[in-house]
């Protein structure tokens, strides 16, 4: 599996919906299409916020994980 590089990482750790979404949507604005996102954060509806957002906006979600109580999502801009 080849190596992805995060173009920019939004950290929305301890923020509550929908500021998870909004912070993405920030830095998905200022990266190059086709460059990856990481979002690391708290809220537990991020789960399905940031699957709802990418297939809203035509952005793919790659990776999905958690550790703890903290999730780590992986966005490809489109």
């Amino acid at each position: 599996m080849p190596v992805i590089e995060i173009s920019q990482t939004v950290d929305a750790r301890g923020l509550s919906c929908p500021m998870p979404i909004v912070k993405t949507a920030q830095a998905a604005k200022v990266v190059p299409s086709g460059a990856y996102l990481e979002l690391f954060a708290t809220d537990a509806g991020s789960t399905k916020d940031v699957a709802a957002w990418c297939k809203a906006t035509g952005n793919e979600l790659i990776e999905q994980s958690s550790d703890d109580a903290v999730f780590r999502f992986v966005i490809r801009r489109k």
